[in-house]
């Protein structure tokens, strides 16, 4: 499984924006998806998952401001974040777990500045 990250960027605290983990093949026999984010100098940090029978899990930073979700028809899982903070500030990747391995996007940066 091949994944492609985007839609990160630079946005002003408060801001919002959606990023896009789109697959190379079908992902609806893929259990768990989810993104990570990794700041400089702090370690990968699992952001929010979503599993095949539609649960979702965030970590406790991200509630109720970030939203992960899965179009199978596009092959592609979203995550919305809204009302960002400057602690949001990170490279963003995409992981899908599928029979017992894991596959990573490349990072997407994503920049909360004023």
């Amino acid at each position: 499984v091949q994944l492609q990250a985007s839609g990160g960027g630079l946005v002003q605290p408060g801001g919002s924006l959606r990023l896009s983990c789109a697959a190379s093949r079908s992902i609806g026999n893929i259990n768990v998806m989810g993104w990570y984010r990794q700041a400089p100098g702090k370690q990968r940090e699992l952001v929010a998952t979503n599993i095949i029978n539609g649960g979702t899990n965030y970590v406790d930073s991200v509630k109720g401001r970030f939203t992960i979700s899965r179009d199978s028809a596009k092959n592609t899982v979203y995550l919305q974040m809204n009302s960002l903070k400057p602690e949001d500030m990170a490279v963003y990747y995409c992981k899908a777990w599928l029979l017992g391995r894991n596959y990573w996007g490349q990072g997407t940066q994503v920049t909360v500045s004023s």
